[in-house]
Protein backbone atom coordinates (compact mmCIF):
# COMPACT_ATOMS: atom_id res chain seq x y z
CA UNK A 1 0.00 0.00 0.00
CA UNK A 2 1.47 3.63 -0.53
CA UNK A 3 0.00 6.66 0.76
CA UNK A 4 -0.87 10.24 -0.69
CA UNK A 5 -1.48 12.62 2.56
CA UNK A 6 -2.79 15.80 0.71
CA UNK A 7 -3.98 17.18 3.72
CA UNK A 8 -2.68 16.65 6.91
CA UNK A 9 -5.10 18.59 9.14
CA UNK A 10 -6.84 15.01 8.90
CA UNK A 11 -4.44 12.63 10.47
CA UNK A 12 -5.21 12.73 14.64
CA UNK A 13 -2.61 11.99 16.86
CA UNK A 14 0.49 11.71 14.72
CA UNK A 15 2.56 13.27 12.26
CA UNK A 16 1.52 12.56 8.50
CA UNK A 17 5.07 11.18 7.97
CA UNK A 18 4.85 8.86 10.80
CA UNK A 19 1.25 8.02 9.31
CA UNK A 20 2.92 7.15 5.79
CA UNK A 21 5.52 5.42 7.68
CA UNK A 22 3.47 2.87 9.74
CA UNK A 23 1.15 2.29 6.80
CA UNK A 24 3.45 1.43 3.71
CA UNK A 25 3.38 -1.69 2.66
CA UNK A 26 0.84 -2.97 4.71
CA UNK A 27 -2.29 -4.89 3.16
CA UNK A 28 -5.70 -4.43 4.80
CA UNK A 29 -8.22 -7.42 6.02
CA UNK A 30 -11.63 -7.57 7.00
CA UNK A 31 -13.13 -4.09 7.89
CA UNK A 32 -15.14 -3.68 11.21
CA UNK A 33 -17.85 -1.11 12.38
CA UNK A 34 -18.18 -0.16 15.90
CA UNK A 35 -20.93 2.35 15.53
CA UNK A 36 -19.90 5.68 13.60
CA UNK A 37 -16.17 4.49 13.50
CA UNK A 38 -14.68 2.00 10.63
CA UNK A 39 -11.74 -0.19 11.60
CA UNK A 40 -9.38 -1.34 8.60
CA UNK A 41 -7.45 -3.76 10.43
CA UNK A 42 -3.67 -4.78 8.74
CA UNK A 43 -1.33 -6.99 9.24
CA UNK A 44 0.56 -4.02 11.69
CA UNK A 45 -1.89 -1.26 13.16
CA UNK A 46 -5.54 -0.52 12.30
CA UNK A 47 -6.22 2.33 11.15
CA UNK A 48 -9.63 4.22 12.18
CA UNK A 49 -11.93 6.80 9.75
CA UNK A 50 -14.34 8.88 11.53
CA UNK A 51 -16.34 10.31 8.93
CA UNK A 52 -18.41 13.36 10.44
CA UNK A 53 -20.82 15.33 9.21
CA UNK A 54 -19.04 15.45 5.47
CA UNK A 55 -15.94 12.75 4.94
CA UNK A 56 -16.39 9.88 2.78
CA UNK A 57 -14.37 6.98 1.76
CA UNK A 58 -14.22 6.39 -1.81
CA UNK A 59 -12.98 3.68 -4.18
CA UNK A 60 -11.31 4.90 -7.70
CA UNK A 61 -10.33 1.66 -9.80
CA UNK A 62 -8.73 4.45 -11.83
CA UNK A 63 -7.99 8.03 -11.64
CA UNK A 64 -10.68 9.97 -10.56
CA UNK A 65 -10.99 13.62 -11.97
CA UNK A 66 -13.01 15.13 -9.34
CA UNK A 67 -10.22 16.14 -6.43
CA UNK A 68 -12.25 18.44 -4.40
CA UNK A 69 -11.57 17.65 -0.88
CA UNK A 70 -9.34 14.51 -1.18
CA UNK A 71 -7.56 14.35 2.28
CA UNK A 72 -5.79 11.22 2.19
CA UNK A 73 -5.39 8.48 -1.16
CA UNK A 74 -4.01 4.98 -0.04
CA UNK A 75 -3.27 3.20 -3.42
CA UNK A 76 -3.77 -0.81 -2.69
CA UNK A 77 -2.71 -1.84 -6.06
CA UNK A 78 -6.18 -2.65 -7.28
CA UNK A 79 -7.22 0.98 -7.31
CA UNK A 80 -7.47 3.79 -4.92
CA UNK A 81 -9.56 4.28 -1.36
CA UNK A 82 -9.79 8.11 -0.96
CA UNK A 83 -10.83 9.98 2.11
CA UNK A 84 -12.66 13.41 1.29
CA UNK A 85 -13.78 15.22 3.80
CA UNK A 86 -15.20 19.19 3.15
CA UNK A 87 -15.35 20.58 6.72
CA UNK A 88 -12.40 18.06 8.60
CA UNK A 89 -14.64 17.46 11.96
CA UNK A 90 -13.24 14.02 12.40
CA UNK A 91 -10.42 12.31 10.69
CA UNK A 92 -7.79 9.33 10.36
CA UNK A 93 -5.97 7.75 13.48
CA UNK A 94 -3.58 4.52 13.91
CA UNK A 95 -3.77 2.29 16.78
CA UNK A 96 -1.90 -0.92 17.88
CA UNK A 97 -3.86 -3.48 19.64
CA UNK A 98 -7.65 -2.98 21.67
CA UNK A 99 -6.25 -1.61 23.98
CA UNK A 100 -5.19 1.89 21.94
CA UNK A 101 -8.20 1.23 19.66
CA UNK A 102 -10.52 1.97 23.03
CA UNK A 103 -8.85 4.85 24.17
CA UNK A 104 -9.46 6.53 20.89
CA UNK A 105 -12.63 5.58 20.19
CA UNK A 106 -13.51 6.09 23.82
CA UNK A 107 -16.26 4.18 25.95
CA UNK A 108 -19.17 3.68 23.91
CA UNK A 109 -22.42 1.47 23.91
CA UNK A 110 -23.09 -1.63 21.71
CA UNK A 111 -23.66 -1.14 17.93
CA UNK A 112 -27.39 -0.15 17.54
CA UNK A 113 -27.00 -2.61 14.04
CA UNK A 114 -26.95 -5.13 16.48
CA UNK A 115 -30.08 -4.25 18.70
CA UNK A 116 -33.39 -5.57 18.35
CA UNK A 117 -36.46 -6.34 20.23
CA UNK A 118 -35.45 -6.65 24.10
CA UNK A 119 -31.86 -6.13 23.85
CA UNK A 120 -32.70 -2.62 22.60
CA UNK A 121 -35.72 -2.07 25.09
CA UNK A 122 -32.86 -2.51 28.04
CA UNK A 123 -30.32 -0.17 26.71
CA UNK A 124 -33.21 2.47 26.57
CA UNK A 125 -35.54 1.41 29.86
CA UNK A 126 -34.84 3.87 32.75
CA UNK A 127 -33.59 7.30 31.14
CA UNK A 128 -36.27 9.88 30.88
CA UNK A 129 -34.23 12.02 28.13
CA UNK A 130 -36.28 12.66 24.88
CA UNK A 131 -35.72 9.75 22.21
CA UNK A 132 -34.05 12.04 20.25
CA UNK A 133 -31.42 12.70 23.20
CA UNK A 134 -31.00 8.77 23.60
CA UNK A 135 -30.60 7.68 20.23
CA UNK A 136 -28.01 10.08 19.73
CA UNK A 137 -26.07 9.07 23.01
CA UNK A 138 -23.04 7.02 22.15
CA UNK A 139 -22.75 5.77 25.24
CA UNK A 140 -26.43 4.15 25.20
CA UNK A 141 -26.24 3.43 21.34
CA UNK A 142 -23.33 3.70 19.13
CA UNK A 143 -23.55 4.67 15.58
CA UNK A 144 -27.07 7.14 15.13
CA UNK A 145 -26.46 10.71 14.58
CA UNK A 146 -29.22 14.05 13.89
CA UNK A 147 -30.18 13.11 10.80
CA UNK A 148 -30.35 9.09 11.36
CA UNK A 149 -32.20 9.78 14.65
CA UNK A 150 -34.80 11.78 12.50
CA UNK A 151 -35.41 9.37 10.30
CA UNK A 152 -36.19 6.52 12.52
CA UNK A 153 -38.48 8.13 14.42
CA UNK A 154 -40.43 9.40 11.59
CA UNK A 155 -40.74 5.95 10.22
CA UNK A 156 -41.79 5.05 13.50
CA UNK A 157 -44.41 7.97 13.77
CA UNK A 158 -43.09 8.58 17.40
CA UNK A 159 -41.85 12.28 18.06
CA UNK A 160 -38.79 13.37 18.62
CA UNK A 161 -39.37 14.91 22.27
CA UNK A 162 -41.09 11.77 23.65
CA UNK A 163 -39.72 9.62 26.48
CA UNK A 164 -38.89 6.08 25.60
CA UNK A 165 -40.81 4.84 29.37
CA UNK A 166 -44.36 6.93 27.93
CA UNK A 167 -44.02 3.71 24.81
CA UNK A 168 -46.47 1.21 24.61
CA UNK A 169 -45.66 -2.45 22.94
CA UNK A 170 -46.81 -0.98 19.57
CA UNK A 171 -45.04 1.77 19.81
CA UNK A 172 -41.46 -0.24 21.05
CA UNK A 173 -42.22 -2.29 18.12
CA UNK A 174 -42.44 0.01 15.68
CA UNK A 175 -39.35 1.73 16.76
CA UNK A 176 -37.32 -1.66 16.58
CA UNK A 177 -38.26 -2.06 13.20
CA UNK A 178 -37.34 1.23 11.67
CA UNK A 179 -34.26 1.97 13.68
CA UNK A 180 -33.18 -1.82 11.66
CA UNK A 181 -34.29 -0.73 8.19
CA UNK A 182 -32.99 2.65 8.38
CA UNK A 183 -29.69 1.63 9.34
CA UNK A 184 -29.27 -1.27 6.86
CA UNK A 185 -30.58 0.75 3.82
CA UNK A 186 -27.64 3.26 4.97
CA UNK A 187 -25.28 0.75 5.15
CA UNK A 188 -25.97 -0.72 2.02
CA UNK A 189 -26.20 3.16 0.45
CA UNK A 190 -23.10 4.34 2.73
CA UNK A 191 -25.05 6.91 3.59
CA UNK A 192 -28.79 8.49 4.28
CA UNK A 193 -30.94 7.47 1.07
CA UNK A 194 -32.25 11.02 -0.08
CA UNK A 195 -34.88 9.73 -1.80
CA UNK A 196 -38.23 10.51 -2.11
CA UNK A 197 -39.75 8.45 0.85
CA UNK A 198 -37.39 9.43 3.05
CA UNK A 199 -37.58 12.36 5.50
CA UNK A 200 -33.87 13.07 4.60
CA UNK A 201 -34.69 14.37 1.11
CA UNK A 202 -36.37 17.17 2.75
CA UNK A 203 -33.90 18.91 5.16
CA UNK A 204 -32.56 20.63 2.90
CA UNK A 205 -35.79 21.73 1.15
CA UNK A 206 -36.69 25.31 1.09
CA UNK A 207 -40.54 24.30 1.86
CA UNK A 208 -40.03 20.75 3.43
CA UNK A 209 -42.97 18.59 3.71
CA UNK A 210 -43.68 15.10 5.04
CA UNK A 211 -42.65 12.33 2.54
CA UNK A 212 -45.49 10.35 3.85
CA UNK A 213 -48.65 12.71 4.59
CA UNK A 214 -47.56 15.74 2.79
CA UNK A 215 -47.92 18.38 5.60
CA UNK A 216 -45.39 20.97 6.48
CA UNK A 217 -42.83 19.88 8.57
CA UNK A 218 -41.72 21.27 12.10
CA UNK A 219 -37.99 21.89 12.84
CA UNK A 220 -36.75 23.11 16.76
CA UNK A 221 -33.89 21.82 18.49
CA UNK A 222 -33.95 18.55 20.38
CA UNK A 223 -31.76 16.58 22.26
CA UNK A 224 -29.27 19.53 21.50
CA UNK A 225 -29.52 19.77 17.60
CA UNK A 226 -31.75 20.53 14.78
CA UNK A 227 -34.47 18.15 14.60
CA UNK A 228 -37.53 17.57 11.80
CA UNK A 229 -40.34 15.79 12.63
CA UNK A 230 -44.58 15.86 11.07
CA UNK A 231 -46.85 16.87 13.64
CA UNK A 232 -49.66 14.81 11.93
CA UNK A 233 -47.43 11.56 11.47
CA UNK A 234 -45.76 12.26 14.76
CA UNK A 235 -47.88 13.61 17.53
CA UNK A 236 -46.30 14.51 20.41
CA UNK A 237 -48.83 12.79 22.76
CA UNK A 238 -50.69 9.39 21.82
Amino acid sequence: MRIDVRDAGVIRGRSSDDFVRRLRGREFAEPERRGKWLLAHTNGPTLLLHFGMTGSLIWAPSRDDDARFERVVLDVGRGRLIYRDQRKLRGLWLADGDDAIAEVIGPQGPDALSLTGSRLTDRLRGHRASLKALLMNQHILAGLGNMLSDEVLWRARIHPARRFCDLDASECRRLDRSLQQVLRASVREAMIPRGSRWLNSQRSAADPRCPRCHGELCTSRIGGRTSYWCPICQPSTT
